[in-house]
This record gives structure tokens, C-alpha cells and sequence, in this order.
């Protein structure tokens, strides 16, 4: 149990001067800073959940034959810790990151790890490492990951493993903040199937989809969309993102769950849209009525979201047989107001009216 583990913290005596930490956090971009600190938490067949230790960010040492090397038994969540302009620390539904994380710890055959025993792995580093949330529109990018590191090359579940957080502030995820992005829609690959693990966030989901972004970016777009590997047709996710459509009656529609990531920023925008009132509906969307909704107007909007980019609008789509715009090309209405009433949220600017900050 969760209780029954001590957390050990060792500060990092070569941490960074404040000067130091200030210039790499005014400009950070995505995911290339790292604060001090880490937290490690190992697990075996035998003792369990064991050795909880805050301590200096550094590079782990395993050996050739660990398993995550040679079988990708790995999982990880992406989330958020938050400054408001009081100051005060908060993170953003993490209950439901625990969660999904236990989710894809069972569909990869791997140990759940009690979720007040992630919460506060979470929360114990954003304390030690707090100095390093950016104020404005920065935030500080939390990573939670589990991996094999088993000594052995048969083919099973391994039987030791090593949970760890790491940190990064952040900017922007797309170099155009919360322009509309364009999108390449992949013709030759399949993100998940069936049966697959589409819903497990695993490393090796987007290393399989890692060709088609490169695709995508050899054709000038932001991201790659995703159809389903069955019939090739029905639209499902972005490399790294849940889509949304909005209607010129005021409906949306959001393909359903199943061989798609369960995003905790889709559940949230579909909160948000009904709390308003709006009919958002999850269901198959092929491509073929994307084209033709966006032709004839009955297509308004579509915009894209997700805990690194929040959501952005999608302006423009490519594809094998060309391209067509989303209305003009700009950002709705509809997607803009999601998007100021999440963030207003996330960073504490607004009533809590469902429960989903959590304040350090």
C-alpha cells in the first residue's frame, strides 16, 4: 500500500543559480529544459512498490539487457503543474492522469501503482522544483513514466521496474501558439487497431506513428491525422491529439473511444461544451463527409486538443488528393471559447465549477 512507502529526498547539490534557471525558463520552448530533480520508484516481484527518493536529475544506468530495451514495456502520462497570477501551484485533474496511467499499466502487463502514491510522486516534485514554473503562459510540464528493466530476453512480463517523473517548463507546443495549424491526412499508415493498444499511452504507439509525422512534415503540416486501420476511412486521432468538429447548427462530434488515447483534455472539452449546452456527440466521422461538410459550409470548425497544445484550431487539411480550408482558415468562435474557458481553469483565473484544479 501506499502508505507502507517512505519517500527518501535528496536536494541536488549542483542545482542551477537563479540567474541560470530565469534565462532558460524565459524562452523554453517544449520539452528541452529540465529542472533539478526526479522522482524514482522501484518495483519488484518480491518487495513490491519500494525505494521512493526524490534526488538530482540524472541519467539512469541499465543494463544492455533490460527489457525495455528488446520488448518496449514502457507507459507515460503527460500533465501540467500551473502559476497563477496569486502565485498559488495548481495541477489539472491529476486524479485522472493516476488513473489512465493504472489503465495503461494493465493492458502493457505491468504493476499499477496506487494512485495517492503517483499523486504524491507528483506533487513532491512540482514542491522541490517549484521555482521553475514559468509565470504568464508557461507552465511546467510534468512527465510520469514507468519501464522495464528486467535483466533477462524472454519473451514475458518483466519483473522489476522503475517508475520516475521528470519536469520541463514550457512554452508553446506549436511555434504559432494557438494559430490554426494545417494537417496531412496519412494514406498509408494505421495508428491502432482492434484489439491493439490505441488506448494505452505507450511509447511505442508513437514510435509507429513517428513516419507518418515526418510525412506530414515533408508536405508543410503541423500534424499527421490518423484514420482507422480497418477500412481506411473513418477519422480517428492526431500523432498526438483527439479531434473535434463543430456544425453550422452548433453540434459537435468527437470520434469515440476504443482504439483511441482516452484524452483528459477531451473529457474535459466535452464537460465544457455540454455544461453550455452544446449537443457534442462521439461518433464515426469519415473523411469522405469531412471533405464534403467542409465544401458545402455545414463544416465550421475543427480544432485539436491535448494536454501540450490545450486546444488549437485546425485550419487547413492535405491529402493525397489535395487540400482544402476549414471555413477561412481562422479560429471559431466556438473553439476559441473552449479553449479561454479551459485555460482560464487550468491557471486559476476562474470559479472551479467542476472540481478539476487541485492546488499545492
Amino acid at each position: 500500500m501506499a502508505e507502507s512507502v517512505q519517500f527518501q529526498t535528496i536536494p541536488n547539490a549542483n542545482q542551477l543559480s537563479a540567474d541560470a534557471r530565469a534565462q532558460l525558463i524565459a524562452e523554453p520552448g517544449f520539452g528541452k529544459v529540465f529542472t533539478d530533480h526526479m522522482v524514482t520508484i522501484e518495483w519488484t516481484e518480491e518487495a513490491g512498490w519500494h525505494d521512493a527518493r526524490v534526488r538530482a536529475r540524472e541519467p539512469f544506468s541499465i543494463d544492455p539487457a533490460s527489457a525495455v530495451l528488446h520488448y518496449a514495456q514502457e507507459i507515460f502520462e503527460g500533465m501540467k503543474a500551473y502559476r497563477g497570477s496569486d502565485g498559488a501551484i495548481t495541477l489539472f485533474r491529476p486524479e485522472e492522469n493516476a488513473r489512465r496511467f493504472n489503465q495503461s499499466a494493465h493492458r502493457m502487463a505491468m504493476p499499477e501503482l496506487p494512485e495517492e502514491l503517483f499523486l504524491e510522486a507528483i506533487e513532491r516534485l512540482v514542491a522541490i522544483d517549484a521555482a521553475w514554473i514559468p509565470a504568464g503562459e508557461g507552465s511546467l510540464y510534468l512527465r510520469p513514466f514507468m519501464f522495464a528493466n528486467d535483466v533477462f530476453l524472454g519473451v514475458r512480463p518483466a519483473k522489476r521496474y522503475v517508475f520516475c517523473v521528470i519536469a520541463s517548463p514550457v512554452g508553446a507546443y506549436f511555434k504559432g501558439g494557438a494559430k490554426p495549424i494545417s494537417v496531412w491526412v496519412s494514406d498509408n499508415y494505421s495508428r491502432a487497431a482492434a484489439g491493439g493498444t490505441g488506448a494505452a499511452k505507450c511509447g511505442g504507439n508513437y514510435a509507429g506513428s513517428l513516419i507518418a509525422q515526418a510525412e506530414a512534415i515533408e508536405h508543410g503540416c503541423d500534424q499527421v491525422v490518423f484514420l482507422d486501420a480497418a477500412e481506411h476511412r473513418w477519422v480517428e486521432e492526431l500523432g498526438g491529439m483527439n479531434i473535434f468538429f463543430v456544425f453550422d447548427d452548433g453540434t459537435v462530434k468527437t470520434p469515440p473511444l476504443g482504439t483511441i488515447l482516452p484524452g483528459i483534455t477531451r473529457a474535459s472539452v466535452i464537460a465544457l461544451a455540454r455544461d453550455k449546452g452544446i449537443s457534442v456527440e462521439e461518433a464515426r466521422y469519415g473523411f469522405d463527409q469531412w471533405q464534403a461538410d467542409a465544401q458545402s459550409g455545414r463544416l465550421r470548425e475543427v480544432f485539436v486538443c491535448g494536454t501540450a497544445a490545450t486546444i488549437v484550431s485546425v485550419g487547413r487539411i492535405l491529402h493525397s488528393g489535395g487540400e482544402f480550408l476549414i471555413g477561412n482558415g481562422e479560429a471559431g468562435a466556438v473553439t476559441q471559447d473552449l479553449r479561454d474557458r479551459l485555460v482560464a481553469i487550468q491557471r486559476g483565473e476562474t470559479n472551479d465549477e467542476f472540481g478539476w484544479r487541485r492546488t499545492l
